[in-house]
């Protein structure tokens, strides 16, 4: 005892146990061997703790304060007796989670429950749009019998006999620095402390019960296939009746008829015969609208002409503005058409003839041929424009 011991940790005589913790940590990771080979540093490393070991200890700090030997006349520093715990030395380096523990003490049977995923088929509509759908899912619940305690009706969890409620227990090794001494859960209780002699026969002490259950949720207007809807609190219920967590559901959206959704725009084709293309025509489309169940006299326009001029050529893109899907963000997007021009396959006689005059009338009668560049989508020459930049 050749050295006072606050001396030795460099704190006053009033320091409290958070003091002297904080000093024994901050030494621990300048002098202990696997840092500091030096011979000087564990022997100074076994002097701080044995310090330690008495200064946290109450009972032997004040022995020591009234000028008694806490070591018990074990042969001082790096005696036996001096023994120091391997958990502070792991706290000094990794902040209190010893030997991999989870912390000390004991741990709760009550824990927030995993969030959950399920996928929902919808048309195009309901997705741009927006609609409220049921849903049926199967997951963790409170246990109605017990309420969540996992305890039988009339019984309650008892103190663990092995740890005395402290969830975790001590094992103790001899080594050239001394004693060390690592704690773990205790396998009797797992960490909680007490244990259910009698468990509920619903959920077998877990406090939570599979169940299926219907919900409601809300799809906003313009969703994709990929985006996820949040229902808060709607998850599996957690260990021993926890809180629940969240349930996602995730969109999918089933092929249309008619549309192609790309982004917020629309695309469809519409054919239209040759003749039809060269005078020019109307054409009547539906719009999505018209997949929406809507009330009499809504005044919702379910279908619109599209009007195609004369001499249009196949390949040709009509874009209809704010005919599309709305954003999520607000906004709507196109429709664009892409029309088709059919030539016909199978003419009779009279068909021929006619169209052999039309073709002396314009002198079409052996053409020689217009190679031309490829023809490209509205994509395709957005692409080419942006890609010039």
């Amino acid at each position: 005892m050749s050295q006072d011991l606050y001396d030795l940790l460099g704190v006053p005589r009033d320091a409290d146990g958070d003091a002297i913790k904080k000093a024994y940590r901050k030494l621990a990771r300048q002098l202990h061997p696997d840092v500091n080979p030096d011979p000087e540093a564990q022997e100074r490393f076994k002097q701080v703790s044995a310090a330690y070991e008495v200064l946290s200890d109450p009972q032997k700090r004040s022995s020591y304060d009234r000028g008694g030997d806490p070591f018990g006349g074990a042969g001082g520093f790096g005696g036996a007796g001096a023994g120091f715990s391997f958990t502070d030395i792991m706290d000094a380096f990794f902040g209190g989670q010893a030997g991999g523990g989870g912390g000390r003490g004991p741990r709760s049977r009550v824990r927030r429950g995993q969030d959950a995923l399920i996928r929902l088929e919808v048309d195009l509509a309901d997705a741009a749009f927006g609609a409220t759908k049921e849903l049926k899912v199967d997951t963790a619940v409170r246990c109605s019998a017990c309420s969540g305690s996992g305890a039988a009706a009339g019984s309650e969890p008892v103190t663990c006999e092995t740890c005395h409620g402290h969830g975790e227990v001590a094992h103790v090794q001899r080594s050239f620095l001394g004693e060390i001494r690592t704690v773990r859960p205790c396998p009797s209780c797992r960490g909680y402390g007490t244990t259910i002699p009698d468990p509920c026969r619903e959920c077998s002490g877990e406090g939570r019960v599979r169940s299926r259950r219907t919900l409601t949720v809300k799809i906003p207007a313009g969703v994709d296939t990929g985006t996820r809807v949040q229902l808060a609190d709607q998850g599996e219920v957690g260990p021993g009746g926890g809180p629940p967590g969240d349930l996602y559901v995730e969109i999918q959206v089933r092929p249309h008829r008619t549309f192609t959704r790309h982004g917020s725009d629309l695309l469809c084709t519409v054919a239209v015969p040759m003749t039809a293309a060269a005078l020019g025509t109307t054409v009547v489309l539906p719009t999505l609208e018209a997949d929406v169940e809507q009330d009499a006299g809504s005044g919702v326009e379910t279908s619109f002409e599209l009007g195609v001029p004369p001499g249009t050529q196949s390949g040709h893109e009509v874009s209809m503005r704010g005919r599309g899907v709305p954003g999520l963000r607000g906004g709507r997007g196109d429709l664009i058409v892409t029309v088709i021009v059919e030539t016909p396959t199978r003419l009779d006689d009279h068909q021929k003839e006619l169209l052999r005059a039309l073709a002396t009338a314009r002198a079409e009668e052996q053409p020689t041929g217009d190679v031309r560049p490829a023809h490209k989508s509205m994509f395709g020459r957005l692409r080419d424009a942006f890609g010039q930049h």
